[in-house]
């Protein structure tokens, strides 16, 4: 979430008195304002939500949706993928699977490490921090083992909640976003990749039109038959009426 600050209340929250669209997270009581996200921070969390959604194992995942793991918190990790929550139109209990943040200039980072220490105490198995400053990499951050970084060419993996490595590239890079988008829609309609299409399309090319050659040519073979039968009635026909049909008839 983009620039978090804590505000300076008193009385501790719950996150039920919390409604949707309020700019605000919950931590122990404590509530948490979110400014709103700037335009590249918006368009990572755009691109990188939708190669996540994609995902051919993935049944449910949101942006921006308010987990509450304890009645006192509430937290909306900019790409989340989850269950199927039981209600719409309310926060989901618990926690997310899968949790990603992109981090921007401005990012508060005391606030994003208390963030990552309450999703993963409440089940989240993978945080993904994308850095949007400096060069690109996502810090992994899960409950068994150190935080480690990935760089650009490295491949992030979420096994049992994603069936595809992503590239981290994919999740700073556009173009690579679509291309990894398009994958994942066409493993969603029993293709492996768009190779699969292509080579699907030439076979069933090559089928038709070998039928359509056969068909054609059985009815070419059957118009000029009958009309060399019909020609050769005509001669008999003359030849029998004694009539001569010389080369200019």
């Amino acid at each position: 979430m983009y620039q978090e600050q804590k505000t300076p209340l008193c009385e501790p929250f719950t996150a039920d008195q919390i409604k949707d669209g309020e700019r605000c997270e919950l931590s122990e009581g404590h509530r948490i304002y979110c400014l709103p996200a700037g335009d590249r921070h918006s368009r990572h969390n755009l691109s990188g939500g939708t190669l996540i959604d994609t995902d051919p194992d993935v049944e449910w995942a949101g942006v921006d949706t308010g987990f509450t793991p304890k009645s006192n918190t509430l937290r909306a990790p900019d790409i989340a993928v989850a269950p199927p929550p039981a209600e719409e139109g309310e926060w989901v209990p618990g926690a997310p699977l899968l949790a990603v943040e992109y981090a921007d200039k401005g990012q508060n980072e005391t606030d994003l490490k208390v963030k990552i220490r309450e999703l993963l105490a409440a089940g989240t198995r993978f945080i993904w921090v994308a850095r949007l400053t400096g060069p690109q990499r996502v810090e992994v951050h899960t409950r068994d083992r150190p935080m480690r970084v990935l760089s650009a060419t490295d491949f992030l993996e979420a096994p049992g909640i994603l069936r595809n490595p992503v590239r981290v590239q994919a999740l700073f890079d556009r173009r690579e976003a679509h291309r990894v988008t398009l994958r994942n829609l066409l493993q969603r309609e029993g293709y492996e990749d768009l190779e699969a299409v292509l080579r699907e399309g030439k076979a069933e090319g090559l089928i038709e039109g070998k039928a359509k050659g056969l068909i054609e040519g059985k009815a070419e073979g059957l118009i000029q038959g009958a009309l060399e039968a019909r020609i050769e009635a005509i001669f008999s026909t003359l030849a029998v009426r004694a009539i001569e049909v010389d080369t200019e008839t």
